[in-house]
Order: structure tokens, then sequence, then C-alpha cells
């Protein structure tokens, strides 16, 4: 049996006969030794065919193929090309082996077409060596092209790799946003420093300009407050926004019981000063970037829940494909995973919301009504998020309806008025758009991902009505309760208590009375029942007094 060895490289495809079979197969040391020396490789091994990439984009097609263990039609066809045939039905051994670097693409190759493919430590040396002396195999190539193949070949490789896509930044919200939590950090521990270090000099600024901001600009303009004159009143106005605030700041600084301060530590308060303030200036440029990007990445999850809020959702997802993927019930406690775990462990109450708490929904909920709203909230925040990464059109339509529902839901709870249903708001939105000009074939995508999360919300209600013993009928009815939208489900429930009021009146006795007598007469029947189908069959009984008779 020969053996064959594929090599993969940024020129091509390329076959080589393996001749000391025998002689390689006894040591793995002698391999490595001979495989550095080009005069003893050349003798084991002989060129047997080269297929050379028609272009870089082909080889880049190729080679990423190879790299997720797929057999293309050009690698097949330069297989069955130079290599003989084998049946696959046939039960003869093929004369054939081939010798790959990939134990996936050797399966692949050996389900296709048949050939026993070998990946072990001696085919690694070989393709150790054949990386190392290729070039001089391949005398129609030079070593120069064959370098510049392997750039051109590595670049855009790893270039598609990334994966970059402009319309996607979803990373651009990730690293913006731990970069804005970063800054409030640290401008908030400088401004502590500050306040500390100034207030030997002027501890009742501290009180009276409670704000990081303003108490670094005050410093600033202030320094010595022995020179804080009248001239500077102005600016002060400026600064605090207050005449009030400014007068009583500089009654303050005639009066204070601060200790003085030499030219140099005012010169180092001063500098840190402009730091914190430059600092501020640069988280306010971040904020409104952040707000720009979210805008134009995800803006019905930004006109659902806010900016800020939507950002973490995503940079704890991973992405804004990742967050897609996930159910409402796992945004819902998302960021909440040390109390899920806890609570799991110690078998306590696990908690109902986790990011979404900072959204002004839930605040605005009363106690009771937190856990609800959060689950109501999910829901919504899982569609949009569905809707801004499938949908091809960014617009923030969806978003705002799924915000006036919430809003109803919130209502709907204080004041008990029947929200507007999921689906007339998502036909509401559709017509909005089409108004503008967008086709009804752009908003398939959104269509899509709102009958998925409506199926999969059908499927686990239908599973725990079944556990719970609940007839077809009323299984049926939930799930078009469920896809009629959350809404919906509160008419049901309505017309579920009409039904029960309205059988307490006497408008429906035989469905109140059947269940009780059906159960009580199949408890007490199944004896007597048993007697009549024992009399018809054949009588166990009167041959039993037969027997008694016969003995009396």
């Amino acid at each position: 049996m020969t053996t064959h060895l594929l090599f993969e490289s940024a020129s091509g495809y390329t076959l080589y006969e393996l001749l000391a079979v025998d002689e390689i197969g006894q040591s793995l040391d002698a391999v490595q030794q001979s495989v550095t020396s080009l005069e003893k490789f050349s003798k084991m091994v002989k060129l047997s065919a080269f297929k050379p990439f028609g272009s870089a984009a082909d080889a880049l097609e190729q080679v990423n193929a190879i790299s997720e263990s797929q057999l293309t039609d050009e690698l097949k066809s330069f297989l069955e090309m130079n290599l003989p045939k084998v049946k696959k039905d046939s039960k003869k051994k093929p004369k054939v082996n081939i010798g790959v670097a990939e134990a996936k693409l050797g399966s692949l190759i050996n389900e296709q077409l048949g050939y026993p493919c070998v990946c072990n430590s001696l085919v690694g040396e070989m393709m150790r060596g054949l990386r190392l002396h290729s070039p001089r195999f391949l005398k129609q190539l030079e070593e120069s092209d064959m370098a510049k193949a392997q750039l051109g070949l590595a670049h855009s490789y790893s270039r598609a790799k990334v994966k970059f896509n402009v319309n996607r930044q979803d990373n651009m919200i990730i690293q913006a946003i731990a970069l804005l939590d970063t800054l409030d950090k640290d401008v908030n521990t400088f401004v502590m420093r500050m306040r500390e270090w100034y207030s030997w000099h002027f501890p009742e600024l501290v009180k009276l300009v409670p704000d990081a901001t303003e108490y670094a600009r005050t410093a600033l303009l202030i320094k010595d407050r022995s020179d804080f004159g009248e001239e500077k009143r102005p600016d002060m106005v400026d600064i605090l926004k207050e005449d009030e605030r400014a007068e009583a700041v500089y009654e303050a600084s005639r009066t204070s019981m601060g200790q003085d301060i030499s030219p140099i530590d005012l010169i180092n308060i001063e500098s840190f000063a402009k730091r914190i303030i430059s600092l501020s200036e640069y988280r306010h440029e971040l904020h409104s970037y952040l707000l720009q990007r979210m805008h134009i990445i995800a803006p019905n999850l930004s006109a659902l829940i806010g900016e800020i809020v939507g950002a973490r959702l995503i940079s704890h997802a991973g992405s804004l494909t990742n967050l897609a993927k996930y159910p409402a019930s796992t945004v819902q406690i998302l960021g909440a995973e040390k109390a899920l775990f806890r609570a799991l462990k110690t078998r306590g109450n696990t908690p109902k919301y986790g990011l979404i708490f900072h959204s002004s929904f839930i605040g605005r909920a009363k106690l009771r009504n937190k856990g609800r709203i959060s689950r109501y909230l999910a829901n919504k925040c899982s569609i949009a998020s569905r809707i801004d990464c499938f949908m091809d059109i960014s617009t923030s339509a969806f978003g705002e309806k799924l915000k006036e529902q919430v809003e109803e839901r919130l209502r709907f709870y204080e004041d008990g008025v029947a929200p507007t249903k999921n689906s007339a708001a998502m036909h509401a939105a559709m017509e909005g758009l089409a108004s503008q000009g967008l086709s009804h074939a752009d908003l398939e995508a959104q269509e899509d991902a709102e009958e998925d999360a409506d199926d999969q919300g059908v499927k686990s209600k239908s599973k725990k009505r079944k556990k719970k013993g609940t007839t077809e009928p009323e299984a049926t009815a939930a799930a078009d309760v469920l896809t009629n939208g959350a809404a919906a489900a509160d008419d049901g429930g309505k017309k579920k208590k009409k039904k029960k009021r309205a059988a307490d009146d006497g408008d429906a006795p035989n469905v109140t009375a059947e269940v009780p007598v059906l159960t009580e007469k199949t408890k007490k029947k199944k004896p007597a029942d048993g007697a009549v189908a024992e009399a018809v069959n054949g009588a166990v009984k009167p041959a039993k007094k037969k027997k008694r008779k016969t003995e009396d």
C-alpha cells in the first residue's frame, strides 16, 4: 500500500508520494533527524501532483474551508484525478492511503471518497519537512513568490477571521460603556481626594458645592480665598448658575476657619483640579458618543429601556447577537448571577431583576408589581434586541411602540385600564414604516423574530399547564392568549372570572356538576360493572354455586 501526503500551502494543493515507508516506520527519532536534511528528505518523498490556486480569493476560500474541516469540490476533484479510484461497495482494501495534518478532514475524505487517511506523529513530522523544503520541490515557483503568497494569504485570512462589520459595531458600545464606568469611579475618587486636600484651606466649600465638577471648577477659580474678591463673582455665578449660592460662597470665604496655604501646595491643587475638569469633560463627550452609537446600532432597545441600560445589557451579554439569542427569562436576571446561584444554593427566593432594575419602569412600579413589570419588560427587551440584530433597516418605531406597551401595562396595574395587544402594536409600527416608504419585504425579519419569541412562550406555558393537569381546550386557549400578547392574557383572566361568576349564578350547571359526579360514579360503579361483565362472559359465580350444590 502506497502512502501519499496531502500538503496545503499558500500557493495550492500538493500530493507527495512517500517512498521509504518501512524505514520511516521504525523510529520517530530517525524521521526527526532526516527531516532537517534536504538530501535525506528528498529520498523519502517524491512530488506526485500540484494544483495552484486560481486567485487570492480562491486561496482564502480554500484555506477557510480547511480550517473549518470542510472538503471542497476543488480538493475532491484534485484527489480523484491524481489517485486511483476506490469503490465504496467493494470488499477489497484500497491500495492507497493519505496522510493528512487534520484528523477531521481525513475522516471526511474517508467518508466521501473512500480513501483511508492517517494522522499521527510520523505524518506530522513529514508535514514539518514539507513545510520546510516545499519550495525546493516546486521548481516552477520561486521562494520570493512563495513568501509573497504566504504573506498575502495570512493578511486576508486574519482579516476574514476578525469579520469586521461597519454596520454592527457593538464592540464599540462594549468598550465605551466599560470606559464610562471606569471614568465615573476615577472622577469620584479624584474629587474626594481633592475635597480632603482643599478642605484644609476652605472647609466650608464642601457643603456649599456638593457637585464634583462644580467643586473642581470653584476651587480652580478661588485658589487662595484671601484673594477672592468682587471681580470673580460673575465667574462664580456662571459656574454655580445661582446668585444665592455664589453669594454664600463669597461670604464663607470671608469668614472661613481654614488654614493658610502655601503657593507650592496651591499650584499642585490647581493642576489636580484641571485634570479633574478635563476628565469630566471627556466623560461628557464619551457619553454623547455612546448615545449616538446606541441610536445607530440598537435603536429599538435604546427607545425602550434607555441607552445606558441597553449598553450594559449588550456589554454583559458579549454582543448584540448574544443578547438576541437569550430568552426573556435570562434577560430578566442578566447581571444578577451571583444572587441567583446563592438563592439556588441556599434554596431561597431567586432574584426578580438584574441590570433592568436601573430602568425607570421598575422604579415607578409599586413593590408588589416590581416582579411582574420586570418580567414584562424583559420580554419586550428580548423582542427589541432581536429586531435590532436581524433587521436590515435602522428604525426606532418598534421600540417606541414597545415602550408604549410597558407604559400601558403600568397603568393597568394601577388603574385597571386594558393595555393594547402586542399584535396590534406591531401592526401599527409596521404601518407607520410603510407610510414612510419602506416595503413590507424589509419588515419580514421583525415578524420572524416576534413569531419565534411567541412560539417559545407558547411551548413553555403549555408544558406548565400539562404538568398541572389542564385539558387540551384550556392549553389551546392559553396558546391563543399568548400569541395575541401579554395583554390578551389579562383579558382571558377576566373571561375566566366571568365564567366562574356565571357558574355560581346557575348559568352553566352541567359544566360544574359533571366533574365530581363522574369521578364518584366511576369509583362506586367499578365493582358493579365487573359483576355485569362476569355474568355476560360466562358467569364465574354461578359455577361456584353449582359446585356448592354438588357438595351439598
